[in-house]
């Protein structure tokens, strides 16, 4: 199928496409997950929330894989970074490890996997058949097994939807374009905190960067248009 995009339509196979769902989990779009506790406004990626459900509907009812990313730690904290590494003091103001109290009351902790803070948002738990990649740092290729999937399945195409944009999306864009996978970003299906309130924000400088450089953009609708078509 073609989808318009910028900065020029792109043909995809739609045998050899996946949708990519980052980091859409309680932590960063949920109210009491770590952006909310940190005072981060989570309104750009709860914004991007509808736009990415019927996005992710649509790529099932094609028979496209949809892959999640999620963004945790081992309980132990040992794939967060050695004591006063880079990844572990950006973390660290953010609560990474702390023990709090979900909103349903049961115990918690922030960034932590198998808890409800690393759960994936309700309304959009992955189903059965859906794949699910845990990850530790940034990008969803880093010390996973993202690129091992992909290839497994014949997958050259990324749709890329999640949060955020300026960061999980954007290192995730970078280094899937760095293996030769065509990634197209669905604007209205990221969110990105940072700058929101700028004159020009990370999300909208990230767009720009992905359809210059690393990718093609284009939006939720377009995407559905091109599968109803």
């Amino acid at each position: 199928m073609t989808i318009e995009a910028k900065p020029e339509p792109i043909r995809i196979d739609l045998g050899k496409c996946a949708v990519l769902v980052i980091d859409m989990q309680n932590d960063f779009g949920a109210k009491g997950g770590m952006f909310n506790r940190a005072g981060i406004d989570i309104s750009p990626i709860e914004r991007a929330v509808a736009p990415t459900m019927r996005a992710v509907a649509a790529a099932r009812s094609a028979a496209m894989p949809i892959v999640y990313l999620k963004m945790q730690h081992t309980a132990d904290l040992a794939n967060a970074g050695r004591f006063a590494a880079p990844h572990w003091i950006k973390h660290k103001p953010l609560g990474v490890g702390e023990t709090v109290v979900s909103p349903d009351g049961r115990p918690s902790r922030v960034l932590v996997e198998d808890t409800w803070n690393t759960d994936i948002l309700p309304s959009l738990t992955p189903i059965e058949g859906d794949v699910i990649v845990p990850k530790h740092r940034y990008s969803g290729f880093f010390e996973t097994n993202l690129d091992g999937i992909l290839r497994d399945r014949g997958i050259e195409y990324l749709v890329v939807t999640g949060c955020t944009t300026s960061i999980c999306v954007e290192s995730t864009i970078r280094d899937a374009m760095f293996r030769d996978y065509h990634c197209l970003l669905l604007e209205d299906c990221t969110g990105e905190p940072i700058a929101n309130d700028s004159p020009r924000s990370n999300h909208e400088a990230s767009l720009l960067t992905v359809q210059l450089l690393f990718g093609w953009v284009s939006n939720s609708a377009q995407f559905v248009k091109a599968l109803a078509g």
